[in-house]
């Protein structure tokens, strides 16, 4: 028996093995994204995951198990699956990419989140559009007077 075809046999075993991992399986602390891919498996972008709350992201789950992401990622994972790639969680603690959860577009979508927009001008502005205020237009509409409103232009006017 000879140790050459034994090794790339099971390191393709261990790739290739199941893509979710269950619940109660540990995932050790390294990177986690969502990975684009190709039909023949060939990286095409990527987008971080975070298990920690911060500031811009959004709760979402993922295979039952909670994950923190840009309105963006969303939004990117919808248009990869529309370009025909294949999207899916992968994580990398030194040891490689290790899939562990299939088919995230299907499991959070925009409308999910009560975002009715394109996916394209999410990404764009990395998260819904909203209405944007003029800080010098609202500073003169604070001191304009209210239609039926008699206020005196000044003291001298009483």
């Amino acid at each position: 028996m000879s140790i050459q075809w034994i090794l790339p046999a099971l390191a393709a075993l261990l790739y290739t093995g199941t893509s979710a991992l269950a619940d109660s399986e540990t995932i050790p602390d390294g990177d986690i994204y969502i990975i684009s891919r190709d039909d023949a498996d060939m990286f095409r972008g990527s987008h971080r995951i975070y298990s920690r709350k911060s500031d811009g992201l959004v709760e979402v789950t993922y295979c039952g198990r909670p994950y923190y992401v840009r309105y963006a990622t969303i939004a990117w994972t919808q248009l990869e699956v529309e370009q025909e790639n294949v999207v899916r969680i992968e994580h990398n603690w030194g040891k490689g990419w290790r899939p562990i959860c299939d088919h995230p577009e299907q499991q959070v979508t925009l409308v999910d989140l009560g975002i009715n927009e394109d996916p394209r001008i999410v990404m764009h502005n990395n998260g819904p559009t909203v209405s944007k205020v003029n800080r010098f237009a609202a500073i003169r509409k604070s001191f304009s007077t209210v239609s039926g409103d008699r206020a005196a232009r000044s003291y001298h006017d009483k």
